[in-house]
């Protein structure tokens, strides 16, 4: 399964990112996106809210069941190991942190799952790589810029990273131009306005138009 994960990120870019959205409404979410073409879904855990987690975890469960191998769903906003066993038990097959811990990205492996902690500086790329990440979640991308980008590969250009923070259908060819494997896209794509608003055709058109710009880049 970690061959199919990455190899599912190396081939589709793009990974939508769940936040803040009611467990009842994801799966409507996810047939939005997988109709626009995504086929990788991060649903993230409420920290502010530790009750929620089960519900979270049922979400991911019912989701990865739906669509079996078709499209590939994870936790997001991971941050301890405890988090890890959960989400593994759900059938989350990759596991995103927004930060850079070791034990998190130790416990991810052992499981057997892709890791995908959230870094920013050099040290924070290099230990999560060191430590064991398939890929490092270079946050927020969107903010620091592409120059930044380009500037942080230069030495460490082994390290397959993924942007995530204010990627969107405009910007994400320029980070993928820039050496990016993938984008991590949440607000811009799980829109909760057109959530709420019952709008799931303009999240299927995003995704279509989100895949088209990224895999523009050869």
């Amino acid at each position: 399964m970690r061959k199919q994960v990455i190899q599912m990120v190396e081939e589709e870019k793009i990974i939508a990112i769940v936040r803040g959205i009611d467990a009842e409404k994801c799966m409507k979410v996810a047939d939005a996106l997988y109709e626009g073409g995504i086929r990788l879904m991060e649903i993230t855990f409420d920290q502010k809210n530790p009750d929620s987690f089960p519900v979270t975890a049922n979400a991911i469960a019912e989701i990865g069941a739906k669509y079996q191998g078709r499209m590939l769903v994870g936790a997001g906003t991971v941050t301890t190991p405890e988090l890890v066993e959960l989400a593994a038990k759900a059938g989350a097959k990759y596991i995103i942190s927004p930060d850079v811990n070791v034990e998190v990205i130790r416990r991810t492996r052992e499981l057997g799952l892709v890791s995908m902690p959230g870094a920013m500086t050099p040290s924070e790329v290099m230990t999560a790589h060191n430590a064991g990440a398939d890929y490092v979640k270079l946050f927020p991308a969107g903010e620091l810029g592409t120059s930044y980008v380009k500037a942080i590969r230069a030495p460490i250009s082994h390290v397959k990273l993924l942007a995530v923070g204010g990627i969107n259908e405009k910007n994400v060819a320029d980070y993928m131009a820039a050496g990016m494997c993938g984008a991590g896209v949440g607000g811009n794509l799980a829109n909760k306005k057109w959530i709420e608003a019952g709008e799931f055709h303009k999240i299927t058109e995003t995704a279509r138009e989100l895949l088209a710009a990224a895999k523009s880049v050869k």
